[in-house]
């Protein structure tokens, strides 16, 4: 399937929910819950909770988020919230204040 791509000058209020990939560049507020992966771009700010199969953050995230497979914060990052995946890559000079927890 094709990504679904929510460009720059797009801001979301509410819940995003699909089987597709997801590339975010614009703002959303809300939930998201994804079952492939979630990308969200460095000019991207998210202000909701986060399900999918894998996350990669090099933008702004402020809620909870959950991973079937890993959450990946990329230098510049930024993740204020709990997360919960079996792997989770945190880059240098990426930012997160949360708890982690990593079992099953």
């Amino acid at each position: 399937m094709a990504d679904t791509i929510i460009g720059n000058n797009i801001a979301i209020e509410g819940e995003i929910s699909g089987s597709d990939s997801l590339t975010i560049f614009g703002v959303i507020r809300g939930r998201i819950h994804v079952k492939e992966a979630v990308l969200v771009a460095a000019t991207a700010r998210i202000e909701a909770d986060v399900e999918a199969g894998s996350l990669e953050i090099a933008g702004h995230v402020h809620g909870n988020v959950s991973a079937a497979d890993k959450v990946e914060i990329k230098a510049g990052g930024k993740l204020v919230g709990d997360v919960k995946a079996p792997r989770i890559l945190i880059a240098d000079g990426a930012s997160f204040k949360g708890n982690i927890n990593m079992q099953g």
